[in-house]
């Protein structure tokens, strides 16, 4: 048997503070395992837990117009947050199903509940790239893993049932520039949403009852509805205050800066241009845009392929050739894609520490 909480109208800190509360009882076995279904009131942006809030947040227009900030105890990128986007949060104890393998085959276990949840409302939704839900290579939902103190595993994602784009490149310092009206809507042809797959305005309550459901056959448990006792909003309320309130929690810094890049070529089937950014020796996102003929699929398939990708030749030239096949009819060859791939990173504006990935924020508010 597991808990089911369902709630609407958190604020960052207190949204996040609960989740690790729940974790936290599980793993002290003072609570079966919960999985958790709410929104945030609007709006929150939530960074991933080894990102810097300034680079990847507006953050004078968020202060401006009372968007909350918060970091996740959970890795991955940062996000926007409101009454349309439904939070999943899963906590388990140390000994369960799905413990086993990397993060990413456990990424891949715990949204299978997700999926189930989607294909009943008609979204054929898979597990693409390093931690994202996607429909035909457009990411639907995002992922996220923490591994408590108490030793048990908190699983976060965010469903996109609907999402205003221009709020979000607004709040959002996204990977790639959001200016223009053309900006916005090559972001929006890297996303969907639960409501554009299924054609019409599904109701909130209506997802939230199909993922629930979906987690119950995914994992072969029985739901119970259940409320925080007392001894939990207790212990939210001191981890709201205490940690996820805190300048020193949200606003930590990572020691490098993000590296930005442009490649543009002419090909035999048409213009190419790349635009790369970087966070050390990752590839944070890259955009792919041109006069050339290819498949949409093929094109969000390499876009998503090299997302948190090294930028190592080999490897990039490897994930290329490999995904760039599905497009049979395309104009452009897959080692030129490669190849202004490179070159953009090699116009990258910073120094790129192969490392920095991984660096250990820093606790100063800058």
């Amino acid at each position: 048997m597991w808990r089911l909480l369902q709630d609407d109208g958190a604020s960052a800190a207190g949204g996040l503070a609960g989740d690790e509360m729940l974790a936290t009882r599980v793993g002290a076995l003072a609570s079966p395992p919960v999985l958790r279904l709410y929104t945030y009131r609007p709006h929150a942006a939530l960074v991933g837990r080894f990102q810097d809030v300034r680079q990847e947040v507006c953050v004078d227009w968020c202060i401006e117009n009372d968007i909350d900030i918060g970091r996740r105890p959970t890795g991955g990128g940062a996000i926007i947050m409101g009454p349309d986007q439904l939070g999943v949060a899963l906590a388990l104890p140390r000994r369960s199903e799905g413990f086993d393998g990397g993060a990413r085959a456990r990424m891949a276990r715990f949204s299978d509940g997700i999926v189930r949840g989607l294909s009943a409302l008609g979204v054929a939704a898979e597990f693409q790239g390093k931690n994202d839900l996607g429909v035909r290579g457009r990411k639907i939902a995002g992922l996220g893993l923490h591994r408590a103190p108490s030793g048990s595993l908190l699983f976060h994602a965010s469903i996109l049932v609907d999402l205003d784009v221009a709020l979000m490149s607004r709040v959002l310092r996204l990977p790639l520039p959001a200016e223009t009206d053309a900006d916005r809507d090559a972001i929006a042809l890297r996303t969907t949403t639960v409501r554009t797959e299924a054609g019409s305005r599904v109701p909130m309550d209506a997802v939230r009852h199909e993922i629930a459901c979906g987690f119950a056959v995914a994992f072969g448990v029985d739901l119970e509805s259940s409320e925080c006792d007392s001894e939990e909003r207790d212990l939210a309320a001191l981890l709201e205050q205490e940690k996820y309130r805190r300048d020193a929690w949200v606003w930590q810094r990572t020691a490098v800066p993000d590296a930005t890049g442009a490649a543009r070529t002419k090909t035999g089937g048409g213009d190419l241009e790349v635009r790369v950014r970087l966070a050390g020796g990752m590839i944070k996102a890259v955009a792919i845009e041109g006069d050339f003929f290819a498949t949409d699929a093929a094109v969000t398939a390499v876009e998503s392929g090299l997302r948190w990708h090294p930028t190592k030749t080999d490897a990039i030239r490897h994930t290329v050739r490999s995904l760039w096949t599905e497009s049979r009819d395309a104009t452009v060859l897959a080692d030129e894609l490669a190849t202004a791939v490179l070159r953009a990173i090699a116009n990258a504006h910073h120094a790129v520490d192969p490392y920095g990935c991984f660096v250990t924020p820093e606790t100063a508010r800058g």
